[in-house]
């Protein structure tokens, strides 16, 4: 039973026939032949898919490998204006090792913002680091990879910009689950990446509002592509795939919302009821629809995962695999570092089914209990 979508969800089945079609298809997408400007409508009809689920315009959209290299971009055209950088303890790791990078070399430039106990920022917290200092960008993620918390980002916007900040958003987790409408939503950079809604790996794109002027030095140089943000041959097929799952997001969005919230609300309700020690992670009304972050007391995430193989969920992001310490997210929202240790995170997505969330219930049930019994930390 696959409840991992926040690592990366299954290709639907709209990008797979988009990736082969493309794939048996030939041109270069910078080639001035037929060929050629066939693979280009390819890559601009994907690029209005994506702008369409976004709510922006096709030529805001940048094509790149993925969101860390969209984060990395983002991160560093902002830096470029001079000044610190605000972010939060539980950014994922391509915005803080990113951000840590870039003011390495500058003392106090980097200010991490701290969260509450729900994974939560305080909007007086950054108002007061926006006034200790010259800031060039604010980067907080719209949703947390691991809690699923999502960020109020109206206020974050109207702050930052009254201080002359740009603010970029890393919504890989929001993107396609819930609605976001750039329109409305005025950051000026945004990243995504299409494996978590459906489409293949090894695409994203970066959102650069127009009318955002700022100077940037590109991650790699070459023929110019992307309007010289990312240079080298555009990925046609991936693009394709990418486009191909927006549009079927897009479509799907309003009915998943809400079947995916209450397969979650089952899973959660269950746990709680069947399990003892059970608590859940983050704000329990400002979270992703599909994501549940679970501590289960006295059983380690790890053996818990052993003992139901037959459930794939994750001991914290997939970023991290194999990481020694706990989830840094977890230990910002003040957990001991044994909950941390102890949690597991249940991700839902478009192909969840009721069934799958029976099955995960009763295997997660027998698993805590058959480690608190080997481990002799019954209640």
């Amino acid at each position: 039973m696959y409840l991992d979508y926040n690592a990366t969800a299954p290709t639907r089945p709209e990008a797979r026939d988009a990736v082969m079609e493309a794939m048996l298809a030939v041109g270069n997408a910078s080639s001035p032949h037929l060929p050629g400007h066939a693979a280009a409508a390819r890559v601009d009809k994907a690029r209005r898919q994506v702008a369409e689920l976004l709510g922006c315009s096709p030529g805001e959209i940048v094509f790149t490998s993925g969101a860390t290299e969209a984060n990395n971009l983002a991160l560093r055209a902002g830096c470029s204006t001079g000044g610190g950088v605000i972010t939060s303890a539980v950014e994922h790791p391509a915005v803080l090792e990113t951000a840590r990078e870039l003011t390495a070399d500058t003392p106090n430039a980097l200010m991490l913002l701290p969260v509450d106990a729900d994974g939560l920022v305080d909007l007086a917290d950054l108002h007061k680091a926006l006034a200790s200092s010259k800031v060039s960008i604010v980067s907080l993620m719209a949703a947390n990879n691991e809690t699923g918390v999502l960020t109020d980002l109206a206020p974050i916007v109207e702050a930052a910009h009254a201080a002359g900040a740009l603010v970029h958003t890393d919504a890989t987790q929001m993107v396609g689950r819930l609605p976001i409408d750039l329109v409305d939503l005025d950051v000026d950079l945004l990243s995504l990446s299409a494996h978590k809604f459906g489409g293949p790996q090894g695409v994203g794109a970066l959102f650069i509002r127009r009318g955002v002027d700022f100077p940037f030095q590109p991650l790699i140089f070459g023929g110019g592509q992307e309007r010289g943000w990312r240079a080298g041959t555009l990925n046609v097929p991936g693009i394709s795939g990418a486009g191909a799952a927006a549009a079927a997001a897009a479509h799907a969005l309003p009915t998943e919302q809400v079947r995916i919230t209450e397969l979650r609300d089952k899973l959660e309700a269950a746990l709680t009821r069947q399990i003892s020690s059970c608590h859940i992670n983050g704000a329990r009304d400002q979270r992703l629809p599909g994501v549940s972050n679970v501590i289960f007391s006295g059983a380690p995430a790890d053996a818990v995962l052993s003992a139901m193989p037959e459930i794939a969920a994750s001991d914290g992001s997939a970023c991290a695999s194999g990481a020694p310490t706990p989830s840094h997210v977890l230990l910002a929202m003040g957990r001991s570092r044994e909950d941390a240790d102890s949690a597991v995170r249940f991700s839902l997505g478009y192909a969840t089914t009721a069934r799958d969330i029976d099955v995960a219930i009763a295997s997660t049930v027998r698993a805590v209990a058959q480690v608190r019994q080997a481990l002799g930390s019954e209640d």
